[in-house]
């Protein structure tokens, strides 16, 4: 047994270092070394996985859901390029990822050979930092700010490559992971508290619009206490639900469903927009700011970029709790008084449209009644996990959250796929809390050879696919603006004798009273669960037809 020291020892030390407690990979030729080293050390678990892109996926989750980041490792080519997608969804969702992979020798890596792709530059345009190892002495310095970067507001995804060569080298015993770098928290420019207040003191009718920074800030109490001193209202993107508990009076729901649905009539009313922890990719600022006239107050821990519909009037660049603790203040020192915002009616709307739902004992289900009974059998600390579709639009909208990153939705990329080993990378974050994968029969298929990862490694999976033999929320759009659907439609296997196959329990749902119990069963069970679950998807033209009809008289 070799027991000289070499750079993939020196990695797995620098991995140790920053806490990693897990990495999700497959091995190949080129980076057996470094595998082999993360498989002996104690602290980390390696989770082998059957696709480099659902080690991506689960390394994304794990790092949304811990604020530390994620890793996942590959060989080089093309193991490396099957992590892109979910590095490329974590940088979009603002989520900490490391990416670790192989590369071709440097004695090679200058010319045409044997499986080379210039990786550093493929990666570069969706990470942060993208670099290569080209000497022991660099290690240290490029994994600590490959972490460091990573975790930083505004998070993201970084990717190294480790040329074979590289990796096998001696590591000289002077070189040593580096320590974190002590974190400081910026304090918010009072002149640019004072402007929001002067916007707030001449406003009519201001709103909140909540985005994913507040829950990666944990600046959801700071948030409420501004929300209630002013009787402001409050809507989130997708990535932020939960920042203000759905069941609180001044919460209105989500925005960024693709046609003009409750939430935007209040946007529609307001003069103010008062955005926090909001990033421009979580959906465009034109659906709420069409004509470019409202005031825009900007607050977050970074500069926007530039948006012809998102001109900020007022730009608090700083920790956003502690810019909310400053606003609060300053509205109460300037004796600013709650405003009258009716919020009663868009809530209303919301209520009764998944009141009616769950009221439906119509089969196939209803998503109305689906997501009802999703949330019957989950705590308001558990997770779902909802996928890329028209599930997506149901969950989002109807779906009630009341602590934040326990609906997780990709809105960044809109990756489909990403739930089933993502629910993986959830299970291993958060182990004391039950995990729900959602997802439409398309996602499904796309990542379901994870399903033996689950089974083999002992993580606990429940995945509750939605069954309509179809790409649904293409087909929905289709219809919508074409008048009929091509090429969407396909067949399924039998998903219960599927989930068999792979040493995992099958379930389907034959009746609309049958979900919930069978969800709360497999939830409880902690094992890997496939509940199929047929629906009708007739609802979606209803819906959007009724919106398209809706005014709202605030």
């Amino acid at each position: 047994m070799n027991t000289d020291r070499t750079v993939a020892r020196l990695i797995t030390e620098c991995l140790r270092q920053e806490g990693v407690e897990v990495v999700f990979g497959i091995p190949g030729e080129e980076n057996i070394q470094l595998v082999q080293e993360i498989h002996d050390d104690p602290s980390i678990r390696f989770v082998l996985v059957r696709h480099e892109q659902g080690a991506s996926f689960m390394a994304d989750v794990y790092g949304r859901l811990t604020g530390r980041a994620g890793v996942c490792t590959a060989t080089l080519g093309p193991g490396a390029i099957n992590l892109l997608l979910g590095v490329t969804d974590a940088t979009t969702d603002s989520v900490p990822v490391v990416a670790i992979s192989a590369q071709v020798g440097l004695n090679r890596i200058y010319k045409e050979s044997h499986q080379i792709v210039d990786l550093e530059t493929m990666f570069a345009p969706v990470t942060k930092w993208s670099a290569t190892i080209q000497r022991p002495e660099a290690v240290p310095e490029m994994l600590r700010k490959a972490f460091d970067l990573a975790q930083a507001e505004r998070p993201g995804a970084t990717y190294i490559a480790v040329p074979q060569d590289v990796e096998s080298e001696i590591a000289d015993a002077s070189l040593v992971p580096l320590v974190s770098r002590p974190t400081h928290h910026a304090l918010p420019d009072p002149a640019q508290i004072d402007a929001a207040i002067q916007a707030l003191q001449t406003a009519h009718s201001p709103i909140v619009l909540a985005g994913h920074g507040v829950a990666r800030s944990h600046a959801e109490v700071p948030l409420r206490e501004l929300v209630e001193t002013l009787n402001l209202p409050l809507a989130t993107t997708f990535q932020a639900k939960g920042v203000l508990p759905d069941s609180h009076p001044n919460a209105l729901g989500v925005v960024g469903f693709m046609r003009h649905d409750y939430e935007n009539f209040a946007f529609d009313k307001a003069d103010v927009i008062l955005a926090v922890g909001y990033e421009l990719q979580e959906f465009a600022p034109a659906r709420i700011n069409p004509t470019g006239d409202k005031t825009i107050v900007h607050v977050n821990c970074f500069a926007q970029d530039e948006d012809a519909d998102y001109q900020i009037s007022v730009n608090i660049e700083a920790d956003v709790a502690e810019s909310l603790r400053a606003l609060t203040e300053a509205a109460r020192d300037a004796g600013l008084r709650p405003f009258n915002f009716p919020h009663a009616p868009i809530r209303r709307l919301l209520h009764d449209e998944l009141q009616r739902g769950a009221e439906d004992d119509s089969f196939p289900m209803k998503p109305q009644r689906v997501v009802h009974e999703i949330r019957s059998a989950l705590g308001d600390e558990d997770i779902v996990l909802v996928d890329t579709g028209a599930i997506k639009m149901w969950m989002a909208r109807l779906y009630p959250t009341e602590d934040p990153e326990t609906c997780v939705i990709s809105n960044g990329l809109s990756t489909m796929a990403w739930t089933l080993p993502g629910a993986l990378g959830a299970a291993l974050a958060v182990p004391d809390r039950k995990v729900l994968a959602a997802m439409g029969d398309g996602a499904f298929l796309m990542n379901s050879q994870e399903i033996e990862t689950a089974v083999r490694e002992q993580i606990p999976l429940v995945a509750l696919v939605w069954i309509d033999d179809a790409y649904g929320l293409i087909k929905w759009k289709m219809d919508m603006e074409l008048g009929r659907h091509e090429e969407v439609d396909f067949t399924n296997p039998d998903l219960v004798a599927y989930a068999h196959s792979f040493g995992a329990q099958g379930h389907l749902i034959t009746a609309a009273d049958e979900l919930a119990p069978t969800l709360r069963a497999a939830l409880d069970d902690g094992g890997v669960h496939v509940i199929a679950c047929p629906v009708d998807y007739s609802e979606n033209l209803a819906l959007t037809d009724r919106l398209g009809e809706l005014t709202v008289q605030l």
